[in-house]
């Protein structure tokens, strides 16, 4: 009974590693490394190579002298054991040759090593900051920075019981809204911190990984040699959500990527990270007025088209739901009551009941664990403070987009 178990267990395990081995492979090209497409990547795939081979050699020396001992040397051919003691010749042997080996892997790995750290000259550098649960980038010296999140395709499709069929969102958990845009051939220096908990920005295929650390900043660099879009995901298990901040690089040629950083410079910023479902709702600017127009009662016309045009309490709380679900469900919960002591209730907060400017500052500038949402509109903002205020049994008024942008 006991070797039928042990044979089931086995198979069991044998069909198991089978299926994660078949996973494995369906998300990262094959068994191997990738051989990626910067000069650091090729290096580090080579020495992957020669070193594996090394251990396979030593494998099959040591494993193959073990075998033959226990085939040639079984009790029933010798049974009388061999009476020596020490061979100075074998012990010289076995200390000089593992010296050598780990010498000759160690020098190219140092000098490997040595190039990966080396940030000088860069033609370029993007600040990385980690968020619980997203990434921020910020081109240093091009006034150019946003957010980039989990695509609202892969967000809704992840949640409990949404219905959705996972098989046919594109790229499903490793898609984002604002992909990181780099140019071909340029030397780009990374640098990497956290704005709350230790994350790791890891992206396979140039060789990229550094911790992102509260308070602390890690440099690295690449240089990608290939136009192409390459995906990686944050490799230190930072919280609830840690599997669905994935990372999405995107390499242009030169002329490609100077189009794209003056089109970012020009004023057309990357579409926000709200991951929002269906069309923002807007709020029109009250009309033009002449000289003699304001010379008549023009603070009362003004404020009335501002009334008329500023979205009611019912959309403002249905835009907000959608706002509230994409940024801040992971942490609150959907029904409000958090996870305290990190991510407290909203359920009769004092800070959701109370005054609303101090609910537009915590949204704008953050506080403890919870990141600046200040990346989102005035008007994504205004609906989801209006949807805490008015759910699950809070009843503190409204925001307009007006009273957020007054606050920014």
């Amino acid at each position: 009974m006991k070797g039928w178990l042990a044979r089931l267990a086995a198979g069991t395990g044998l069909i198991c590693a089978a299926l994660s081995a078949q996973a494995y492979t369906d998300t990262s090209k094959g068994y191997n490394l990738p051989t990626g497409v910067t000069e650091i990547s090729q290096e580090v795939f080579t020495l992957h190579m020669w070193i594996f081979w090394i251990c396979v050699i030593i494998g099959v020396v040591v494993f193959g002298a073990m075998i033959w001992s226990i085939v040639f040397h079984r009790r029933s051919k010798h049974p009388k054991p061999a009476d020596f003691h020490e061979s100075t010749t074998v012990e010289i042997v076995w200390t000089a040759l593992p010296f050598v080996i780990l010498i000759a892997i160690a020098v190219p790995a140092a000098a490997t090593l040595i190039k990966m750290e080396d940030v000088r000259d860069a033609d370029m550098t993007v600040k990385v900051t980690g968020y619980q649960w997203k990434w921020h980038y910020d081109y240093l010296g091009e006034d150019v920075a946003f957010f980039s999140t989990l695509t609202a395709e892969s967000n809704a499709a992840r949640q409990l019981k949404s219905g959705v069929d996972v098989n046919a969102v594109p790229n499903y958990l490793v898609d984002v809204d604002n992909p990181l845009v780099l140019p071909v051939g340029k030397k780009v220096r990374f640098l990497i911190t956290s704005n709350d908990v230790i994350h790791a920005w890891w992206v396979p295929e140039i060789a990229v990984k550094k911790d992102a650390i509260p308070g602390y900043v890690n440099e690295i660099w690449t240089r990608i040699e290939q136009p192409g879009t390459y995906r990686g995901v944050c490799a230190e298990l930072c919280g609830r959500d840690h599997g669905y901040m994935p990372i999405v690089v995107k390499a242009l040629p030169e002329a490609e990527y100077a189009s794209w950083l003056a089109q970012q410079k020009g004023g057309e910023a990357p579409t926000e990270t709200s991951a929002i479902v269906g069309e923002p709702i807007e709020v029109a600017a009250a009309p033009t007025q002449t000289a003699s127009d304001a010379a008549v009662d023009a603070p009362i016309e003004v404020a009335a088209a501002d009334a008329a045009q500023a979205p009611s309490k019912d959309a403002l709380v249905q835009k907000g739901e959608s706002v509230y679900k994409a940024n801040c469900a992971a942490c609150h919960q959907a029904n409000g009551t958090g996870l305290p002591p990190n991510f407290p209730s909203l359920v009769g907060s004092s800070v959701v009941t109370g005054a609303p400017v101090a609910q537009i500052l915590q949204l704008l500038k953050g506080k403890n664990l919870m990141p600046p949402f200040g990346h989102l509109s005035d008007a994504d903002l205004a609906a989801v403070i209006t949807y805490t205020r008015n759910s699950w049994g809070n009843d503190a008024g409204i925001v307009q987009a007006a009273d957020v942008a007054a606050q920014r």
